[in-house]
């Protein structure tokens, strides 16, 4: 086993697959398909095992464990093969130049937060006069570059401010209103619907809707994609992972 767990008389495991079905009731044999159909029922001194695969979801614990000895504990079956991103694919690119694609996507799909309608802000924050959404787009797990015009996706030009300049000229812009969001992207020859292009859709991928839920261990995930605000020092640090104050 990848870890030790401390057990509990009445304590469950409750295992999650990419396989499963959120009707299930969690077992080995008929494993949750989500991790938060588990996080909705775990008790103090449950575990929730995830097995292999990438879930688009945003975890939001409703229970904490009791004590440091009866904590509610999420794990990886295997150390870095369950991956939580608050990412969705994108596959409805169209074509408008030989090298940039354009995506309109009803804001609907984003639900009650749009990362390309939030500008990244705060203390201490120094934009250099851009804008700067919270939102992403990545090209086969790596980041783009976002610009402030269509045209510099249109002409990207390298960036004399990275340490990987031929990467700077990947560019994408956005624009939205309140209808839809509309994503340009220049992707240098790759056809993004043959491509992994994903774009942030969730704030977070582990981090409670409310305070004063405790005692939980996080292990062994793979995590990334949140389109977290900026965090000063100053105001609530809402991450891709953490406690909620």
């Amino acid at each position: 086993p990848a870890y030790r767990l401390t057990t509990h008389p009445k304590s469950r495991e409750y295992r999650i697959s990419p396989n499963g079905n959120d009707s299930n009731e969690g077992s080995l044999k008929r494993p949750f398909k989500t991790i938060s159909a588990a996080a909705r029922i775990a008790m103090p001194g449950d575990t929730i095992t995830v097995h292999d695969g990438t879930y688009r979801e945003w975890v939001k614990p409703f229970k904490g464990g009791t004590s440091e000895t009866k904590m509610i504990t999420y794990r990886s079956a295997k150390r870095g093969k369950a991956i939580i991103k608050g990412s969705e694919l994108i596959k409805t690119w169209k074509k408008v130049s030989p090298t940039v694609w354009m995506v309109s996507i009803e804001n609907k799909f984003f639900g009650d937060y749009n990362p390309y309608q939030d500008l990244i802000h705060g203390d201490w924050f120094i934009s250099k006069g851009k804008k700067h959404h919270t939102g992403e787009v990545y090209l086969n797990e790596k980041s783009m570059y976002e610009v402030d015009s269509l045209d510099k996706v249109l002409k990207p030009e390298k960036s004399k401010e990275t340490l990987d300049p031929e990467g700077s000229l990947f560019t994408w812009y956005c624009e939205s209103n309140s209808r839809k969001t509309t994503i340009w992207a220049n992707f240098h020859g790759k056809n993004p619907n043959d491509e992994q292009v994903e774009i942030n859709v969730r704030k977070s991928c582990f981090f409670p809707d409310r305070t004063g839920v405790n005692y939980i261990a996080v292990k062994g995930f793979r995590m990334c994609h949140a389109a977290t605000q900026w965090a000063p020092p100053t105001a609530e640090q809402t991450g891709l992972i953490g406690p909620n104050w």
